[in-house]
């Protein structure tokens, strides 16, 4: 059975990075609230992958796409996406994400389009208990990511499971429509 998913940086140190297509996912939890961002990267056709001091910078292109679950009592929820505080922070503006209401009243945004990172992007180093994934291009990935977030979305960001089990595959979607890499974008 072929591995699926992997820690990111574990795959780095093993040689098990796919050069030709994969997805990232990195999460970003608060320390003190269950505000949670997620920041999912497709890329294909790597020219090489050098770790720094801050991750491992990729060089080729990527697409990026923002999740964001907001609890309830966030405090700055008229505030948008891209204007917030840096560990809070996003590349878009409400009217760039779509929306769904959680029956506990949180909130998950994530990007209509993704964002189309040119020539070279780099996946910060986790910290605390946030994580960075490398999904591999499997025939099974929408199943693969749609788990993913389903159980994150449940466990880490404190989501009801009923609307874990509605916006993960609308999410999962998105990702695997839009963010795919064809033979003349590659």
């Amino acid at each position: 059975m072929p591995v699926k998913a992997m820690d990111l940086f574990d795959a780095y140190q093993k040689s098990a990075l796919p050069k030709d297509h994969g997805f990232l996912v990195s999460s970003f939890f608060s320390a003190s609230t269950a505000y949670s961002r997620y920041e999912v990267v497709s890329y294909s056709n790597v020219k090489s992958i050098y770790p720094n001091e801050a991750g491992l910078t990729f060089q080729t292109d990527g697409k990026k796409i923002f999740i964001l679950v907001e609890p309830s009592n966030y405090h700055q929820k008229g505030t948008e996406p891209f204007l917030r505080d840096s560990s809070e922070q996003i590349q878009h503006r409400f009217s760039e994400l779509e929306l769904y209401n959680c029956k506990n009243l949180a909130k998950v945004y994530y990007s209509k389009e993704p964002v189309m990172s040119y020539g070279s992007f780099t996946i910060m180093r986790p910290t605390g208990i946030n994580f960075s994934f490398v999904f591999y291009a499997l025939p099974d990935i929408k199943e693969s990511l749609n788990t993913f977030f389903e159980k994150t979305f449940n466990k880490e960001a404190g989501l009801p499971l009923a609307d874990c089990k509605k916006i993960a595959p609308a999410i999962t979607q998105s990702i695997v429509t839009k963010m795919g890499f064809t033979s003349t974008e590659a």
